[in-house]
């Protein structure tokens, strides 16, 4: 994958000095310590020096996050999550993963494991997921295993009422947790399940508020990604930004993190 990014790089039409190197990767991440934890989708990540290979292919400072906790600052200062704190990120693809952006910056938790809402268990004793556990939000929602336990695309499922109302339950149930535990002002959906557009959320809306506690008058905003495919891109660069350029983009926690070694002055 490293060599796949090194030629992108240098077959890209206008090349230009490359001063930094936002990453959003797809699995669990020490943010303090800037390690790759481990991949739930592809083995031979775990403990893997991501940054220390980038900035040594490319002499220049790199900074990474999991792409979930990435996408909610793309969408929350480039897309539709501008002006809504706090801003709940779901990614919806090939797996599962959250992120919250609040008005002090992202949340990660005392060990960078906060909003792993793939893997909450929301039908017990369910079908078996990846990460070892059963009935996961992502076991029963994510588009890799709607390919395989239907045999099709989730482009075509969706076009199926029947199944759209079976598969809003699921991720309502997850997304219930989201506004009961957190009350965002805003839930993002992105990834490619997003882009069933109608099919998808005026029905999950409408499950979510059935499902929903009937004292609370937590809001329920639901809309999808307004960056679509590009929403941890951004988040990429916004992530450099702050932590490479300096920019104040109220990215950084107050308390409680500190900017990784490689950054430092």
């Amino acid at each position: 994958m490293l060599d796949q990014i090194e030629k992108m790089v240098t077959t890209l039409e206008r090349p230009a000095t490359i001063h930094g190197c936002g990453i959003g990767f797809g699995g669990p991440v020490d943010f303090a310590s800037q390690k790759v934890i481990a991949s739930t989708q592809v083995n031979g990540w775990e403990g893997f020096d991501l940054i220390g290979e980038v900035e040594a292919r490319f002499g220049v400072p790199a900074i990474l996050d999991r792409d979930s906790m990435v996408g909610a600052l793309g969408e929350g200062f480039y897309g539709a999550g501008k002006g809504f704190r706090p801003l709940f990120y779901i990614t919806i693809s090939t797996g599962i993963g959250g992120g919250l952006l609040t008005e002090n910056g992202l949340f990660r938790g005392a060990d960078s494991y906060a909003c792993e809402l793939g893997h909450h268990t929301i039908l017990p004793g369910g079908p078996a997921c990846l990460c070892g556990s059963y009935g996961c939000l992502e076991r029963m929602c994510c588009g890799l295993w709607l390919e395989r336990d239907y045999g099709c695309s989730a482009k075509l499922l969706f076009q199926d009422p029947e199944f759209v109302s079976r598969y809003v339950v699921y991720l309502a149930q997850g997304l219930k947790s989201t506004l009961m535990f957190l009350n965002p002002a805003r839930i993002i959906i992105g990834g490619g399940i997003s882009k069933a557009g109608d099919l998808l959320f005026v029905p999950l809306r409408q499950e979510l508020s059935r499902q929903m506690t009937s004292w609370s008058k937590a809001r329920i905003d639901v809309v999808p990604a307004s960056l679509v495919g590009d929403s941890i891109l951004w988040g990429a660069l916004a992530l450099a930004q702050e932590h490479i350029y300096g920019e104040e983009l109220g990215l950084r926690k107050a308390t409680n993190e500190r900017v990784p070694p490689s950054l430092q002055g």
